[in-house]
């Protein structure tokens, strides 16, 4: 009998390869293992609907309890994997289970970045990455009065905006000089640094953390680098995530900042693959953003599109990875659509005004982003555009009269 395939993951590229597989025909057994106690869900909402009330734990499923019943996949839920034994293609789990396998899948996902100071510790200090991390949040939300977020990358500034509703003290400290500095330009950075300013959000840039201090037991000030202090009873951490890798680094499979793997997903060992955010692939959308051409993705689409191709080529139908990467976030009542992966010496072209704008990325002549802001239609276009690989020029992009649509779909 067939020891099938074993998916190290719960997640949405676990998920999703296990499900399509069994779309695409794969008879072989399938098992999930999961750290979590939930059945494989969405996490995007945690940050926004979610904490907001406007959804619930349910709501946030992938699949119902019987969908996994009806395709025969089996899921190991709040079990850990914790060793590859790469010659015996055996899994060994934290309760001694041994399960071996035919074929591997690491979706190992990441984790929060911890913030080295003294007082991280503390109760009222929080970190948002699962549903128990958005549970505690909504509780600390009812009793909170003043919030320090530290780092105004796309989730603290998700968590910014919930909490600004609820008409809360909230300040957002920021190591760079504009918010989401790494994920986007300048200009779009300064949109949304006004926009969260209007909901009444203030911003210390440049600033470092040096410690939080408490009484009790409990957070109650944040300690900047240069000696300022924020009264906080509420201090939400998001500096970033790390590639869980140390699976497969154990088990001697390459691994630098993601598990490395080939154009196909596959890692160096024929019976491994990785998906989703723990890998770094090879993409032609990085060429010019790293030495090797490679990327770690931290997305959604890239989950997805990742579980998609490698279920093809396990189902006999193999194909490069080549999906191109996009990202949104809601932040408030604006939507920020990114198309492609930019760099921040990359040319920035506006097209369009006011509060619904986009900004066309390029590097040299060649455009390889587009962030879109309220506008749908021009992200929609741009993930057309870009997926073909075509260029509008910069004097096209910012022009209103120019049919970007009529361009796209040429």
């Amino acid at each position: 009998m067939s020891a099938g395939l074993v998916v190290v993951g719960g997640g949405q590229a676990g998920f999703q390869v296990a499900a399509s597989l069994r779309e695409a025909g794969f008879a072989d057994p399938v098992t999930i293992v999961a750290d979590e106690s939930n059945l494989p869900y969405q996490r995007p909402p945690l940050s926004k609907a979610y904490l907001a009330g406007k959804t619930d734990a349910v709501g946030l499923h992938l699949r119902p309890d019987a969908f996994y019943a009806e395709h025969r996949i089996a899921v190991r839920s709040q079990t850990r994997a914790v060793a590859i034994d790469r010659a015996a293609r055996t899994l060994r789990l934290g309760d001694g289970t041994v399960l071996p396998y035919d074929h591997l899948v690491l979706a190992t996902g990441a984790r929060n970045r911890p913030l080295p100071v003294p007082g991280a510790d503390l109760a009222g200090v929080r970190q948002l990455r699962d549903l128990a991390d958005a549970d505690a949040l909504r509780a600390a939300l009812e009793i909170a009065r003043r919030i320090v977020v530290v780092g105004a990358g796309f989730i603290g500034l998700e968590f910014a905006a919930v909490a600004a509703a609820r008409g809360l003290d909230v300040t957002v400290i920021e190591a760079a000089d504009r918010p989401m500095a790494r994920a986007v330009s300048t200009e779009t950075g300064a949109f949304f640094r006004g926009a969260h300013e209007g909901l009444g959000v203030r911003f210390a840039f440049g600033a470092g953390v040096a410690s939080i201090a408490g009484e009790g037991g409990r957070a109650g000030a944040v300690r900047l680098s240069d000696d300022r202090e924020l009264p906080a009873d509420l201090v939400v951490v998001g500096i970033g995530v790390l590639p869980n890798q140390e699976l497969a680094a154990e088990a001697a499979l390459s691994v630098a900042d993601g598990i490395r793997v080939d154009a196909f997903l596959a890692t160096d060992d024929p019976a491994i693959s990785a998906i989703g955010d723990c890998t770094r692939h090879p993409s032609a959308f990085a060429t010019g953003l790293s030495a090797d051409g490679t990327v770690r993705i931290e997305s959604v689409q890239n989950a997805i599109d990742q579980g998609r191709c490698l279920a093809a080529r396990l189902a006999g139908r193999p194909a490069a990875y080549a999906a191109l990467p996009w990202f949104w976030s809601d932040q408030g009542r604006y939507k920020l659509q990114i198309a492609g992966l930019s760099g921040p010496s990359d040319l920035s072209v506006r097209r369009g005004a006011g509060e619904a704008f986009s900004v066309f990325r390029y590097r040299g002549a060649r455009l390889v982003a587009v962030e879109s802001i309220n506008r749908a239609g021009d992200h929609m276009m741009a993930r057309r555009i870009l997926g073909a690989g075509r260029t509008p020029t910069p004097e096209q992009a910012a022009d209103p009269a120019f049919d970007l649509k009529a361009f796209a779909v040429a």
